[in-house]
């Protein structure tokens, strides 16, 4: 069984990239049980606790996020590079998720054989 990768990697307001991502996610979690997911780049802004996408007529769907646990996926990494870039502390972030320096980073998904991008 292939092990997969679901990287999101853009904001999440402005384009259905990660609401699509995230339904593809909890979709695929019933067929597979190693999933991996990653969080880099202006992506780490899906994972903010004050979010209010209300001004742009959007749908707020940061807090599905917390269903991850629920659907047993439990590999949950995030950049820590994309954190400070942005200014972000690990506090901010609405899930637990496992903070990982950059080389730390391309050895967790160097593990999965296949890898989606949102």
């Amino acid at each position: 069984m292939n092990k997969l990768a679901f990287m999101f990697r853009t904001p999440p307001h402005g384009s259905a990239s990660g609401r699509e991502g995230l339904d593809a996610l909890l979709a695929t979690s019933a067929l597979s049980e190693d999933i991996g997911v990653f969080f880099s780049h202006d992506g780490v802004y899906q994972l903010l606790t004050a979010q209010d996408p209300s001004a742009i007529l959007a749908r707020h769907y940061a807090p599905t996020f917390g269903l991850l646990e629920l659907y047993d996926i439990e590999q949950v990494y995030v950049c820590q590079h994309s954190l400070t870039e942005r200014g972000i502390s690990s506090e901010q972030l609405s899930i637990p998720a496992q903070v990982l320096s950059p080389p730390e980073w391309q050895q967790h998904l160097a593990n999965f054989t296949v890898r989606l991008s949102f």
